[in-house]
């Protein structure tokens, strides 16, 4: 299988950043959008989802982050508009947005950002949040195909979000409690200026019991599980760690067996992509895996990943998932055999598989199952 070379950017990193450079973002966005309008049949669609306006502009409409919708929506006509209430308007325009971009504001105690959208669309109008005359549009399939920027971005997100997974990992110790492991995890990420979407710590105990091991007081015991889903400006990663301090001696087999799938899941999103593949083609590759390497029915107990990108999971590999594999995507695959997991986040090209999440970890060599391809995936460290 061909391999891509990392694509570098001089972008900044560790912090508060820059917004986009106004003609890379216009060229990167302007024809999906100007597609989907003419798909539709509309006039302009709007996006108040914060991935989906990280994705379009370059920034962030967050305050609340639990709100489902941010603080201001982003429309596009053929031209660009973000609406907002007066409190959010100036921070955004000087923090946030290239300066193509016209900010339209409204008095915070006047009305709602939905009112205050429907008043300005052009119509017909879509948008992604209950907007009154407008329909709902989906914008995950103008997400999944990468950019150049989108791919700077991912790789220094990539680099942070393994360098803070790992540090935390390397200060554990077994008497730890897995809220104290998460508690490290959060910090470096925002050490790092990334945000924690999902941030699971299995000990001993619990990780062998559970595939998503929710943080607990229990103690790590002879090792433990470390996932995380991180994101900064719109973008997911995700990534795994497995520390053993005095591990059961089953660990290292079914860890190289979950790595072994994860290979055969990248070996067969990249083969199939060549020739119009679904997700349920990498399905049934993964689930061959799982029976060669003995554990048939092992992909029954958790899913198996899927595209990432602008969401924790754009998609799930099913057994009857039908979508398009595409290229270049982000995908996480995170296959599980009991008490063992290996994930990561790779982008996939029509040049091959680039990891960016590897981080500086030990490494195992697998080969995929059914597949001439062999990668190097993070190993148990042994402390």
């Amino acid at each position: 299988m061909p391999s891509c070379e990392p694509v570098t950017d001089g972008g900044p990193r560790n912090g508060w950043r820059q917004p986009l450079d106004g003609r890379a973002w216009r060229e990167a966005r302007r024809e999906r959008l100007s597609g989907l309008l003419d798909h539709e049949g509309l006039e302009s669609v709007w996006f108040a989802d914060p991935d989906t306006f990280a994705w379009t502009t370059g920034g962030s409409n967050v305050v609340d982050r639990r709100a489902a919708v941010g603080v201001a929506a982003v429309g596009f006509d053929g031209e660009w508009t973000v609406v907002t209430n007066d409190v959010e308007s100036g921070r955004l325009r000087e923090e946030e947005l290239p300066e193509e971009i016209t900010v339209e504001s409204y008095e915070w105690h006047a009305g709602s950002l939905a009112e205050a959208v429907a008043e300005r669309a052009a119509t017909p109008a879509g948008a992604d949040f209950d907007v009154p005359g407008a329909v709902r549009v989906d914008a995950s399939p103008l997400r999944l195909r990468l950019a150049d920027r989108d791919v700077a971005r991912y790789r220094d997100l990539g680099t942070d979000a393994a360098a803070a997974v790992e540090a935390a990992c390397r200060a554990a110790e077994p008497p730890d409690t897995e809220r104290e492991v998460a508690a490290r995890v959060e910090t470096e990420l925002a050490d790092r200026g990334v945000e924690p979407s999902v941030v699971l710590v299995g000990g001993e105990d619990r990780a062998g019991r559970y595939r998503h091991y929710t943080p607990t007081d229990a103690t790590l015991g002879g090792y433990m599980l470390v996932s995380v889903t991180a994101r900064r400006d719109g973008l997911y990663a995700s990534v795994t760690r497995t520390v053993a301090f005095e591990p059961p001696t089953w660990l290292e087999g079914r860890h190289e067996a979950a790595a072994t799938v994860e290979a055969t899941a990248l070996a067969a999103t990249w083969a199939y992509a060549q020739r119009d593949g679904t997700a349920a083609a990498v399905f049934d590759a993964v689930r061959d895996a799982y029976t060669a390497l003995g554990y048939r029915g092992e992909w029954r107990e958790h899913h198996q990943g899927g595209a990432t990108g602008y969401a924790g999971r754009e998609w799930f590999a099913t057994p009857t998932n039908e979508v398009s594999l595409t290229l270049p995507t982000a995908y996480a695959w995170n296959p599980t055999v009991q008490g063992a997991k290996s994930e990561g986040t790779a982008l996939v090209t029509v040049d091959g598989v680039s990891f960016l999440t590897d981080g500086d970890w030990p490494t195992v060599e697998v080969s995929a199952v059914g597949f001439d391809a062999t990668f190097e995936r993070p190993a148990v460290l042994h402390r």
